[in-house]
């Protein structure tokens, strides 16, 4: 699975990390249960009288294991997904554990499995220990697929515990042992989830800072790069509108060069504040594309519409000016507009070429005005 497939929520990244080594751990596990019975009923005192025993055993096993392999990860990283998938699958292996918990009794108690019966006590002891360390991601379940696998032996060997003492004591032990074994394992697995999250974040603050503009906390060049296209392309498919807003304030130069660079960075910032205000969907991309050069991208949004929208910005931007140092100062943009036309925009590029070319055109005309192109 690629990168892009993993989920980003912490919660729904649990479960698909669990989900995804529930799925590697019990691929070949039910071939084993299946293995086992056939040893315990091969090797039982007259196996040919008990056919029926067998076979039917055998196609349970079997059917167990078919279905754990048959049962696909979701295609929908969603937490829900993940959540009914892990349940269902879990559901596969307590019913394996159950069944093989009542092979494991029957062959305590019935004469004709005594011959086999060390075959199924050994084969219960490797079922639960793998069990407790390798399915520790939910500790409760795993328990009681421990149960399940132990219990009904334990049982039958209560029921004959003058003959069957040793044996019971031992796999009591056993038991308990396995259960302190799955509390560490289970504080093992999610201490190393804990570090896998921890990288997530660090991989999404990373990828965050790599978009953003440190300054106005805008998107920057790098995102619109990727974005833009993206939008485009969604555009064509969904036959919506898709708008371009370009901005560049107006002598921003004589700015830096009369009151320093700080506090031409102050004005950036105040810049990108009142794009935020003005283009306040949550659909509208902000991106500051490189020095005083701003863009909107505007979904499902018709020429007329960023029109009105880019005169608005122009006209509050021009109104309310730049406060330095306790001075208003003028503040003012050239804008230029545009929406994607099929019929002239053979691709992102001509579409940006177009509406650059608007905002040059506002420019020369004079700055502090909207062109559509």
């Amino acid at each position: 699975m690629s990168d892009t497939a993993v989920p980003r929520q912490p919660h729904a990244f649990s479960l698909w990390r669990e989900a995804q080594d529930t799925r590697v751990r019990t691929r070949l596990g039910g071939v084993f249960y299946l293995l086992a019975w056939l040893l315990v009923w091969g090797f039982a005192q007259a196996p040919q009288q008990d056919m029926l025993l067998g076979l039917g055993g055998t196609l349970l096993f079997a059917s167990l294991w078919g279905l754990r392999l048959a049962h696909a990860l979701p295609t929908e990283q969603s937490s829900k997904a993940l959540q009914r998938w892990l349940d269902r699958h879990w559901a596969l292996i307590l019913s394996t554990a159950l069944a093989w918990g009542l092979v494991y009794a029957m062959s305590l108690s019935q004469m004709r499995f005594s011959s086999s019966a060390n075959i199924a006590t050994l084969s219960t002891i490797a079922f639960s220990t793998a069990m407790a360390f390798n399915f520790a991601m939910r500790k409760y379940r795993a328990i009681t697929a421990l149960v399940l696998l132990y219990l009904p032996g334990l049982l039958t060997l209560l029921w004959h515990y003058q003959e069957q003492l040793a044996t019971l004591v031992t796999l009591a032990c056993y038991f308990a042992y396995l259960l302190l074994a799955l509390n560490r394992s289970h504080r093992e697995y999610r201490a190393t989830l804990e570090l896998e999250l921890q990288l997530l974040e660090q991989q999404a603050r990373l990828e965050q800072i790599n978009r953003t503009d440190s300054l106005t906390q805008l998107g920057n060049r790098y995102l619109f790069n990727n974005l833009f296209p993206a939008m485009l392309a969604n555009a064509q498919r969904s036959g919506e509108a898709l708008s371009l807003v370009l901005l560049d304030i107006d002598f921003f130069k004589q700015i830096n060069d009369q009151y320093g660079h700080i506090s031409g960075d102050s004005c950036l910032a105040a810049f990108a504040e009142r794009m935020r205000l003005n283009f306040r969907r949550d659909s509208d991309a902000l991106l500051r594309l490189g020095g005083e050069e701003f863009g909107v991208l505007l979904p499902n949004t018709s020429l007329e519409q960023a029109r009105l929208m880019a005169e608005d910005f122009r006209q509050q931007l021009a109104g309310e000016g730049f406060q330095l140092e306790g001075h208003l100062l003028p503040l003012t943009a050239s804008l230029g507009v545009g929406c994607f036309d099929p019929a002239r925009d053979h691709s992102a590029e001509g579409f940006f070429r177009r509406v650059d070319n608007a905002l040059y055109a506002a420019k020369a005309a004079g700055r502090n005005r909207v062109v559509t192109a």
